[in-house]
């Protein structure tokens, strides 16, 4: 994907997510996402800090001292207290912009976009789809930066020793037992999910399987 693409991309699943945040209850709205200790609506309210600059962020970082994950956490929760609908709001004036968070890329903005939108849909048993190229792509980005200080706002699973490969996408990754799925399911597991195990087969899915309920 070339920097056009991965923009209308974010763009596309900005469009989604808006849509499905709109159908939610308020009860869904305060149920646990995939995140630990994050509700959909902390997840939601992280969604709309994609355009952050210096001054911002240092203003996040006195408000909430810590490392990376005390600021992004509690930042949320503080954006979190907004209205739903002004949630909303900010999510879709965000659409068609090309601003991002300073130190990142593009990429990393669409690959947060995919991963927390599956935070909200999953555990709601609601559809929010992810396109195989842009799930491709940030497949690819998260095992590149695997054990790197940008892969540390994820959670890093114990895929070693494994062969991953996409049963609809051009993509596979790693050596060793084949674990073999769809593209979306690899990228949750490249982003420290468990929810898309389910999905995932071949000679390393058993074994794969027991090493992360020991993880």
């Amino acid at each position: 994907m070339n920097v056009d693409d991965i923009w209308n991309a974010i763009d596309e699943q900005r469009v989604r997510t808006a849509d499905l945040l709109e159908q939610l209850t308020d009860d869904e709205w305060s149920r646990p996402s995939l995140c630990e200790g994050w509700t959909v609506r902390d997840v939601a309210a992280h969604l709309t800090l994609q355009q952050l600059t210096v001054v911002d962020l240092v203003r996040m970082a006195l408000r909430h001292p810590g490392g990376v994950n005390t600021i992004i956490r509690e930042s949320s929760r503080h954006r979190a207290r907004q209205p739903t609908a002004e949630l909303i709001a900010d999510l879709r004036g965000m659409i068609g912009s090309r601003r991002h968070n300073v130190g990142i890329t593009p990429l990393e903005t669409m690959v947060d976009l995919l991963v927390h939108g599956q935070d909200i849909a999953i555990p709601l048993q609601r559809d929010l789809p992810m396109p195989p190229d842009a799930a491709t792509a940030g497949a690819t980005r998260l095992w590149s930066t695997r054990g790197t200080g940008k892969a540390r706002v994820f959670a890093d699973l114990p895929l070693d020793g494994f062969r991953l490969t996409a049963t609809d996408a051009e993509w596979s990754s790693g050596s060793g037992p084949e674990v073999r799925g769809p593209i979306s399911a690899i990228l949750l597991l490249l982003s420290g999910r468990r929810a898309g195990l389910s999905r995932l087969e071949g000679d390393g899915a058993g074994e794969l399987r027991r090493r992360l309920a020991h993880a």
